[in-house]
């Protein structure tokens, strides 16, 4: 497997901010790579939710998590404060591919970098969907 670079923020098209918590460092005083998939799914759920696609107790269909990946380049400790950079690299029929950066306080490059696929469902049959054509259009507005 070929190491990425990092990549910088102006590559995304939606930006969330976060807060480390004393909780997410480790015995090695850094952010524990688990906690790197929380700001993921807070980011895109959260660009979801802003765009009014997204009711949590609501909502008919329903992304769910089916692949993620991320590769890390230098340390988040707490209190560092991080910017989740998010875009849509592929929409398909019922899937959709998201890129998640994480930049540490105001650089540039990311400190890691990764993606999660959300296969489409509806809620109660958990089985895949078309994706609605109203979140559909909220993901287009952040594809590369």
């Amino acid at each position: 497997m070929s190491r990425q670079t990092p990549d910088t923020r102006d590559l995304y098209r939606y930006y969330s901010n976060i807060t480390t918590r004393w909780m997410d460092n480790d015995p090695y005083a850094h952010v524990n790579n688990v906690v790197y998939y929380s700001w993921f799914d807070t980011a895109v759920n959260g660009y979801l939710i802003d765009q009014g696609v997204l009711d949590l107790h609501a909502s008919k269909e329903v992304g769910l998590v089916v692949e993620t990946s991320c590769q890390y380049f230098s340390p988040i400790a707490f209190p560092d404060r991080v910017c989740a950079g998010v875009r849509v690299a592929k929409l398909g029929t019922s899937s959709a591919r998201y890129e998640i950066g994480i930049f540490r306080e105001q650089q540039q490059e990311a400190s890691a970098q990764g993606y999660f696929v959300h296969v489409y469902v509806d809620r109660d049959k958990q089985k895949p969907v078309e994706i609605p054509a109203s979140i559909r259009d909220a993901l287009a507005a952040i594809q590369i």
